[in-house]
């Protein structure tokens, strides 16, 4: 039996699929998408263009997507990154304009309408936001960068795209205490395999976003031992996945303490374990 393509990172449906999948997958019409960026603080990607569906992802200020369709307010589209499929609101929408040349390394940070942080702020943005930068000021001993848009932003909280940091678990840990948000992506809200992601993403490494994916894809499998692993290997559950911070502790977004933790790994597993069964393997990037 032939398998279907994963829906998640592949565009199509009965009615409408990517151009790209033609003689892969059966539809009723076939369109190349066009290239949209997100311009809104970020958007939800839902399973259905519905604002009770469930939320599958998100997608930051910044970043671009090919859009299959359009209907109702909702646009169908793909992430350009990681492949992820949904659907987002169409006002989060906007034309792909020059090449960002920064992104937020800082879990959150705040715009300003002038470069003086006593000024009320007039938006945020969260880690992994890809801006555009057009000057570097210094106000009072604080340095700013100043957006294409008109705003300024503290300038140590950004990195210049290609000056990825190198320890994707020292990003992971700034993200501590940020709380548990099924299928979020950014620094106000964050799940396992989304802290991963968005770790990753820092180190300018794309992985693919849900739990089961990572572990069929990231780096190279490992045996599971408690005794063996060390800072960066992934431990994996049925749907759950913890970063070890070192040879004993474990660092994972999760529903037992609703936010991004510290916990033994030997806790960790007795206390998964009686709900929802021993790790299923390791991995390490």
């Amino acid at each position: 039996m032939t398998v279907k393509p994963d829906k998640r990172l592949n565009a199509y449906r009965d009615d409408l699929a990517d151009e790209k999948l033609r003689g892969q997958v059966d539809s009723l019409d076939y369109v190349k998408g066009k290239s949209a960026r997100i311009k809104s603080f970020y958007a939800d990607i839902l399973d259905k263009p519905d604002d009770r569906a469930g939320l599958q992802t998100q997608i930051l200020y910044g970043h671009d997507v090919i859009v299959f369709e359009r209907k109702n307010g909702w646009a169908w589209i793909q992430r350009t990154d990681d492949g992820y499929v949904g659907y987002v609101s169409e006002d989060t929408l906007g034309p792909v304009g020059p090449k960002p040349t920064h992104m937020v390394l800082a879990p959150r940070t705040f715009l300003y309408p002038t470069p003086d942080l006593k000024h009320p702020r007039v938006g945020y943005r969260s880690m992994g936001s890809k801006l555009s930068v057009i000057d570097r000021v210094t106000s009072r001993g604080t340095e700013y960068y100043l957006l294409d848009t008109g705003e300024a932003v503290i300038a140590h909280h950004l990195i210049k795209m290609g000056d990825w940091r190198s320890d994707y678990v020292s990003v992971a840990e700034t993200l501590l205490h940020t709380p548990y948000l099924w299928g979020g992506d950014t620094g106000f809200g964050i799940d396992c395999s989304g802290l991963v992601f968005l770790a990753q993403m820092l180190c300018g490494k794309t992985v693919l976003r849900d739990s089961d994916m990572q572990a069929a894809s990231t780096g190279v499998e490992i045996p599971f031992n408690k005794n063996a692993l060390q800072r960066g290997d992934l431990v994996f559950w049925k749907g759950h996945v913890g970063i070890m911070r070192d040879a004993d502790t474990l660092l994972h977004a999760n529903g037992n303490t609703m936010n991004v933790a510290l916990e033994p790994l030997r806790e960790a597993v007795d206390r998964i374990g009686y709900l929802y069964g021993q790790p299923t393997m390791a991995r390490r990037p």
